[in-house]
């Protein structure tokens, strides 16, 4: 279904297509690695689940700009507990990868996302040889930075845009390599309450954004379009 929300930034306001405030801005990749953009939700408290998962939280245009976001990207990249939390499957784009980040490799390899060839693992040299195609950056963790430069090696073309889904440790890696482009938050009209973690842990680096757009729903969610300052 092809949605639209109401554009408060930039000016004048307006009735604006999902696919179009998050399918067309420019995205041309840094020297060395492709764009990276962060897409999350959270609630008004900062909780970025509720019940241990983040479908919760949203709607129906939270999942449209989802949708938006992974079809603007030529690879999604999450962590092993979003995957096993959000029961991650093969994405719909036709061809897409996703890359599953994880040290111990503690995943359903005979589920839909591996078995269908859309999954692959990224892992450190220390982690376990399994039977699933593996990207192998860092020691004894994954070395954000060189994931990103050597993605391409398994998606077998280049990649200049990728889309990150969590969670909020694998975030915070990224923050702290100095890898976010973009960032896109979801802010959902609820109290979530609990002790759900924010959309960024454990980052000892701050970044500077700017804002690109602002947009709510009827439902008075917010969507947030930042970019990093450079």
């Amino acid at each position: 279904m092809d949605r639209t929300l109401r554009r408060l930034h930039p000016e004048p306001a307006a009735d604006v297509r999902i696919a179009d405030a998050y399918g067309d801005p420019d995205r041309s990749p840094p020297p060395g690695r492709p764009w990276v953009m962060i897409t999350m939700v959270a609630s008004v408290d900062g909780a970025t689940t509720m019940n241990g998962a983040s479908g919760p939280l949203g709607n129906a245009s939270d999942t449209a700009v989802l949708s938006a976001t992974r079809a603007a990207a030529d690879l999604v990249v999450v962590g092993a507990g979003t995957v096993r939390t959000e029961r991650y499957g093969p994405p719909k784009t036709p061809g897409q990868r996703v890359g599953v980040v994880t040290s111990g490799g503690s995943l359903d390899m005979s589920g839909p996302l591996f078995s269908s060839g859309a999954g692959f693992l990224i892992m450190p040299e220390s982690g376990p040889h399994l039977d699933v195609p593996t990207l192998r950056v860092g020691d004894a963790s994954v070395d954000a930075a060189a994931m990103l430069s050597r993605v391409h090696e398994l998606v077998g073309r280049p990649v200049g845009v990728v889309q990150v889904e969590g969670g909020p440790t694998l975030n915070g890696w990224l923050v702290d390599a100095g890898c976010v482009d973009e960032f896109n938050l979801t802010l959902a009209p609820r109290i979530a309450g609990g002790a759900g973690p924010r959309a960024v842990v454990g980052a000892g680096t701050s970044a500077d954004l700017d804002l690109a757009h602002l947009l709510v729903d009827d439902g008075g969610f917010v969507f947030s379009r930042w970019t990093t300052r450079r």
